[in-house]
């Protein structure tokens, strides 16, 4: 019997999961959703990026300090509690109320007072079969690991200021400062280490945990990484920065019909051919990392792969930058070299020109089709309509930066209504409109089709994860307990079987 090659799965990150400690983690409610993903035979499970947020990026998963570390606001308190590293009783009188919102500064208090304590449990033999594991840990780990733990020691003693703005002699590199820096802090450097041990090893149980059940991790690589991070102060000579630190070239997209300002994202360009020279061995590293983590990767902006924007640094919008050439086909070239055949699905969404639909196609990655996108002017010929779909795609109601169906309906799509209901063949409500597309998407001959559980649970705005360009209420949308009902399993069961997948 054949593989049945058409597949589902639901689009949550971690932080959006129910918890009494103020934000989605790693612990029992994660093994509960994979639960109702397995029970609901879906074969996905997407999440956003996994890599620490910071308050000053408005904790935008994709714009981190790392590129390869965990976000430690993820570990959950009551794993720690079952492995004898801090008292289930005291836990119990941490607990935060749930209120459908990451409240990641009162998740930050409490998890720094969980962490001090079960750090101390350690130091004193609570968890001693640990031990070895994390010994093995920090030595498989040591090429990223050690400057991270400088990196973040320097953020503490800086008062969270940029690495740009340390004294010199940290912000260049001085190897005889941080040896001295690194003599004088060996706990709290160890501390920072084993707080990424913890993230891993809860990762890679719930890893398996969904693997056993026969869903696949699907996570996302965001293309660029943000000025202030361990990657741009270790590798100056990767990024478009100065010898002093100071960024040249920014990253960004064009003036478009949604922004005549463009998008200025505050990043430095890669220098791609210094890291053609070095086989792209940062990228190399940074592919390793993803492929470890999760079993397929979305590549976030694929379009940059083969030509990206990139504005004067001292510019105050994006309108006076350029198209650069990026690395093409020779980079995956060199990627399929050393990993064989690649797990990627690649972010083809925007303004696309046809050199990015030939990369995407010379290495057969699968691209994306959005259903909010697909009504309007010239409709029937529209690529994101599903009768125009070919099988090699995923298709979604929508991503994290796109409103919730219901909301959409309300908002943005209100004007397609006579349109929709034309195309669907009946009369539709606000009630049954997120049934309709969640079915469209199915339907599809696209191989995987995603849902946000947004849409599944039939939402409204207020169910948002994320609005591009702007910086407040986002990042911040989180269920409540109970809130997936054994309805939503029951529809999610009916259409993968109606609809082979």
């Amino acid at each position: 019997m054949t593989e049945n090659k058409r597949g589902a799965g639901i689009l949550l990150h971690i932080t959006s999961l129910p918890s009494v400690f103020g934000i989605g983690d790693m612990g029992p409610e994660a093994k509960k959703f994979a639960d109702f993903l397995h029970r609901s035979k879906q074969k996905y499970w997407q999440l956003l990026p996994l890599n620490p947020t910071e308050e000053g990026q408005a904790h935008s998963p994709y714009s981190s300090i790392s590129s390869r570390a965990g976000n430690t606001l993820l570990i959950s308190p009551k794993v720690l509690a079952a492995e004898g590293l801090f008292d289930a009783d005291e836990l119990a009188t941490l607990e935060l109320s749930q209120q459908g919102i990451t409240n990641y500064k009162e998740a930050a208090r409490v998890k720094e007072i969980i962490f001090a304590k079960a750090w101390g449990n350690f130091q004193q033999g609570n968890g001693d079969v640990l031990k070895k594991d994390f010994t093995d840990f920090k030595k498989k780990e040591a090429g990223w690991l050690d400057d991270f733990a400088l990196y973040m020691l320097l953020k503490q003693k800086n008062d969270s200021k940029p690495w740009f703005q340390w004294p010199d002699e940290y912000k260049l590199r001085d190897k005889s400062a941080l040896h001295k820096l690194e003599a004088g802090n060996l706990e709290e450097i160890e501390k920072i280490k084993w707080l990424q041990y913890l993230f891993s090893k809860q990762w890679h149980e719930l890893k398996s945990y969904c693997n056993n059940l026969g869903i696949q991790l699907f996570g996302d690589l965001p293309f660029y990484i943000s000025y202030d991070s361990v990657d741009v102060w270790a590798h100056r000579h990767l990024f478009s920065v100065d010898k002093d630190g100071k960024m040249i070239g920014a990253a960004g997209v064009p003036p478009d019909a949604f922004s005549e300002d463009g998008q200025l994202w505050g990043m430095p360009v890669f220098l791609w051919d210094v890291l053609k020279k070095h086989n792209y061995d940062w990228w190399i590293g940074r592919f390793r990392k993803n492929m470890e983590l999760f079993d397929l990767v979305r590549l976030d902006h694929f379009r940059a792969f083969a030509d990206y924007w990139e504005v004067p640094a001292e510019e105050k919008t994006a309108k006076n930058g350029k198209w650069k050439p990026g690395p093409g086909k020779h980079f995956f070239e060199v990627v399929e070299k050393e990993f064989g055949k690649l797990p990627f699905i690649a972010e083809d969404l925007g303004e696309i020109n046809e050199p990015v639909y030939e990369l995407r196609d010379a290495f057969n990655f699968p691209g994306m089709k959005i259903l909010q996108f697909a009504f309007g002017d010239g409709m029937p010929k529209n690529p994101y309509i599903p009768h125009n779909y070919s099988e090699n795609f995923v298709a979604y109601t929508g991503t994290h930066d796109n409103n919730t169906i219901r909301g959409w309906y309300r908002q943005e799509g209100c004007k397609y209504h006579h349109q929709i209901e034309k195309y669907i063949g009946k009369s539709l409500t606000e009630d049954d409109m997120h049934i309709e597309m969640c079915r469209l998407a199915y339907s599809s001959v696209a191989k995987i089709a995603i849902l946000p559980i947004q849409d599944v649970l039939g939402l409204d705005e207020t169910g948002r994860m994320n609005t591009p360009a702007s910086g407040e209420n986002n990042w911040g949308w989180r269920l409540l307990p109970g809130q997936v009902t054994a309805e939503a399993e029951q529809l999610l069961n009916e259409w993968t079987s109606l609809y082979n997948r």
